[in-house]
């Protein structure tokens, strides 16, 4: 579902997915049941399975050239301002190749700022209002700008046990079908009985 007032250019979506009011995503692939909430900027973006995006965020900001004369866009944005000028084609494609990666299953808070070229774990958490410059671990919470661990979710152990039944590939069906345990379940008990459905299958 795409919300009223999103701009949604070279994207693709999975099955369920759900983009917010006045979103705006670019060049961006969301996988199965991902989703963001209203007013989420996301460009250049692989947004991974079950991804939670709060509103507001903003996922692989661009940036400016810091190291040449001046700053402003007329540097590659000149046909704007010149008729004999063209774009700076190879500055958008090398902003372009800079991929974000938000993995399975995780949660973006309110706010937040994911920079280009950084991956989110699966199961991680972001705080709200961090701004994350480099890799987060699976399954670990980060917060601050710019934003650091404060702690895992998980033990060690079960974060992998977590990743390795990668229940964010199971079919729709199934998924209902495990509806009341992934309610009720604490994640250990969750493991020991899929773990063991996944062995006798």
């Amino acid at each position: 579902m795409i919300h009223p007032d999103c701009e949604v250019i070279d994207s693709t979506f999975g099955a369920w997915c759900e983009v917010g009011r006045g979103s705006r995503v670019l060049h961006s692939t969301f996988e199965d049941y991902a989703y963001c909430d209203r007013l989420s900027d996301i460009a250049n973006t692989t947004v991974g399975k079950f991804a939670n995006i709060a509103a507001m965020t903003r996922i692989g900001p661009t940036d400016h050239p810091y190291t040449r004369a001046s700053l402003h866009h007329f540097l590659y944005r000149s046909a704007s301002y010149w008729e004999d000028a063209e774009d700076d084609a190879a500055f958008f494609a090398h902003r372009k190749s800079r991929r974000t990666v938000i993995g399975p299953d995780t949660w973006l808070g309110h706010g937040a700022i994911i920079k280009p070229d950084v991956t989110v774990g699966a199961g991680a958490i972001v705080a709200s209002g961090a701004v994350v410059t480099k890799d987060v671990a699976p399954y670990m919470i980060v917060a601050g700008v710019p934003a650091t661990p404060l702690r895992t979710r998980f033990t060690a152990n079960v974060a992998e046990r977590l990743q390795a039944l990668a229940w964010w590939d199971w079919s729709h069906d199934r998924l209902r079908q495990a509806l009341p345990d992934f309610r009720a379940l604490p994640v250990e008990a969750f493991l020991e009985k899929y773990e063991a459905y996944s062995a006798a299958n």
